[in-house]
């Protein structure tokens, strides 16, 4: 029972108060402020998930207290936790800023070239990609691996980009062409 300054008696204390005085809120510490009313809200929301499913909210309960007991005692876990919880340091967010800069991975192709050979021919292909700018026919390249000479990339003009997919598009769907029968049989000889 603890005594309400507003009423005169002493009145029961609610399940949500913080317990004990390690935990009481100080008005002349902001930070004990804050994180009075960090525990507060825990101890409500744990409060509500108990009403619905009280096994789960005592088990949680039980894993907070455990956790926040060990960090208490032990300096190592306390700060093992604290980088934990705060994520990424700003070092590691800027060597994965730098990775990512350093990365040459391009843009997927918008279209699949093989696929629109299949369906439209050359002709089909070729007004596909002319509808396409530069660094989306370069996308295409890379993608499909078309830049064996290392030169495709570099080209600033988009026809000549174009007749190189066209090429290599050609040139891929055609491979193994003499291993293929016409009549959907079986190749020549293996009768």
């Amino acid at each position: 029972m603890t005594e309400n300054p507003c009423t005169e008696g002493p009145t029961a204390t609610s399940p949500v108060e913080p317990a004990g005085p390690a935990l009481a809120t100080s008005t002349t510490n902001p930070s004990a402020d804050s994180l009075g009313a960090d525990v507060q809200h825990s101890a409500e929301a744990l409060l509500q998930l108990g009403a619905s499913h009280p096994e789960l909210a005592r088990t949680l309960a039980r894993v907070i207290e455990a956790i926040a007991l060990e960090a208490s005692r032990t300096a190592r876990f306390s700060k093992t936790l604290g980088k934990a919880l705060s994520g990424p340091t700003d070092t590691a967010r800027e060597h994965a800023v730098e990775r990512r800069q350093r990365s040459s991975r391009r843009a997927k192709g918008l279209i699949d070239p093989f696929a629109v050979f299949a369906e439209a021919g050359e002709d089909g292909m070729r007004a596909r990609l002319a509808t396409l700018d530069l660094e989306q026919l370069r996308d295409i390249v890379a993608e499909h691996g078309m830049d064996h000479d290392r030169l495709a990339m570099k080209w600033k003009d988009p026809q000549r980009v174009i007749e190189r997919i066209v090429e290599r598009v050609e040139a891929r769907s055609s491979k193994g062409s003499a291993f293929r029968s016409s009549t959907g049989g079986p190749p020549a000889g293996e009768d």
